[in-house]
């Protein structure tokens, strides 16, 4: 009986005094995320993890929905995050990615996730048709009379202002 309430008590005070154990490295987030449909093709794959990564040994894959790799082979690693760079996407259909992780005294994070790329539908446009622009009538007798009156005007008000102007010069 002292045997077990010694040993108990080693693993309640191991538990209690702060003793850590190995984190094990995994995901965070993924960018597109898992099952996320998109109607615009992405232009990398990005995934972030709880450790930081090696410099080397990661691998990153993405394959279209026959198989065929669409990675351009481009693997940066900056801390925690992996992104590798895409090829233009050819067909719609469900794309996965396929990774292999080192962090440093951590066994390798490895898993595959899908994603799935809609092509937008090309919808047709119609052509603009040209419209016809009304053209003038050749009428404009309106505004002639009234171009001329204000001409007439102008040249009233002038000779008025000339003579009155004499005037005023004359006296002085």
């Amino acid at each position: 009986m002292k045997k077990v309430v010694s040993v108990a008590l080693i693993a309640l005070g191991l538990l209690f005094s702060g003793a850590t154990f190995a984190d094990a490295n995994s995901l965070v987030s993924t960018s597109p995320t898992a099952g996320q449909s998109l109607e615009a093709a992405p232009s990398a794959v990005t995934i972030t993890t709880e450790l930081p990564l090696m410099d080397t040994g990661n691998e990153v894959v993405v394959t279209d929905p026959s198989g065929i790799r669409v990675d351009d082979g481009t693997l940066t690693i900056a801390d925690k995050v992996a992104v590798v760079g895409l090829k233009n996407f050819v067909r719609s259909g469900i794309y996965t990615v396929t990774y292999t992780l080192l962090s440093e005294n951590d066994v390798p994070l490895t898993g595959t996730y899908t994603f799935n790329f809609a092509e937008p539908t090309v919808m047709a446009t119609v052509a603009p048709t040209p419209s016809k622009s009304p053209t003038p009538s050749g009428n404009n007798a309106g505004t002639t009379v009234f171009v001329l009156g204000l001409l007439l005007a102008a040249l009233v008000v002038t000779f008025a202002l000339a003579r009155y102007a004499r005037k005023i010069y004359s006296e002085r």
